[in-house]
């Protein structure tokens, strides 16, 4: 059964899912790898297979509304009590879930990373240590063009029109004002080796005697 549950959040593109990546490979050093889950709150973009491709399109993918968060929820509960659970997978270029799921395990430490995680009451009820990843706006844009035409097939000016006219307002409206819930807040400029090893402070892992002395030293 899971004993504790992370969430990183923050703006799109801030960085999360690096650093969500980066501290589940520091967290194997100290315990095993399979014992320790990660999900994107992505996968739970809602299914639009209904839906005409110039309509999917349009959707406005940064409000909270485009999440199924229900099923999330159901999700964790579902591992809390140590029964798998059947993660959605998304893709990006069609906007929509494909037909395959992620079987996952109840994991000892579960990872969640996604920028609306502390919006939803009902996942803050879920969370044991929340993160925020405080990036400047215009880091965020250079870092989603770069993504987004590399691995999402979009173009460089659909790609910064999407952030002036949904990301940007949907972020000041929506995530921004989740700061406030988040117990630690980290720069999204900062070195991931850094930023790890404060969460790793953060989740008491020494009080705890996880791990010893001299892998405490190495942050």
């Amino acid at each position: 059964m899971i004993t504790k549950v992370i969430a990183i959040t923050g703006a799109s593109a801030s960085g999360k899912t690096y650093l969500a990546k980066a501290f589940r490979q520091a967290l194997a050093e100290h315990f095993s790898l399979g014992t320790i889950g990660l999900i994107s709150e992505d996968s739970y973009y809602r299914k639009l297979d209904h839906l005409p491709m110039d309509e999917r399109e349009r959707v406005n993918y940064d409000h909270p509304d485009a999440f199924e968060h229900d099923l999330l929820v159901e999700h964790l509960e579902q591992l809390k009590l140590g029964r798998t659970a059947k993660i959605p997978s998304y893709d990006y270029a069609v906007h929509t879930r494909v037909r395959h799921c992620k079987i996952v395990e109840p994991p000892l430490i579960l990872i969640l990373e996604g920028m609306l995680l502390l919006y939803d009451r009902r996942l803050r009820d879920q969370i044991d240590l929340s993160v925020f990843v405080d990036t400047p706006l215009e880091v965020c844009l250079s870092r989603r063009v770069h993504r987004d035409v590399e691995t999402r097939g979009r173009s460089s000016n659909a790609v910064v029109r999407q952030f002036e006219q949904t990301v940007k307002p949907m972020f000041y409206e929506f995530v921004e004002p989740t700061r406030a819930y988040a117990n630690l807040i980290l720069s999204g400029e900062g070195e991931v080796t850094d930023l790890v090893c404060e969460l790793i402070e953060a989740m008491n892992l020494k009080d705890e005697g996880r791990p010893n002395e001299e892998q405490g030293r190495r942050c």
